[in-house]
């Protein structure tokens, strides 16, 4: 759930960018860009770390 809303929010983000590049107008500004991405980076880390919990073969790395 957590991995399909970051790539929902970084196709926004990355549309934005799109849209900037082409029609010189992006949709978002400078701050709100860095918020879109901040919250992809998150939600992505989330994703991350519960697929990382939820793995029964997980062994520690530390003795």
């Amino acid at each position: 759930m957590f991995l399909a809303l970051s790539a929902a929010v970084f196709t926004i983000y990355v549309a934005n960018v799109v849209m900037g590049a082409v029609t010189n107008a992006p949709m978002f500004s400078d701050v709100t860009e860095m918020v879109i991405l901040f919250i992809a980076a998150i939600l992505f880390t989330v994703a991350i770390l519960k697929a990382e919990a939820a793995d029964p073969d997980r062994k520690d790395r530390n003795p």
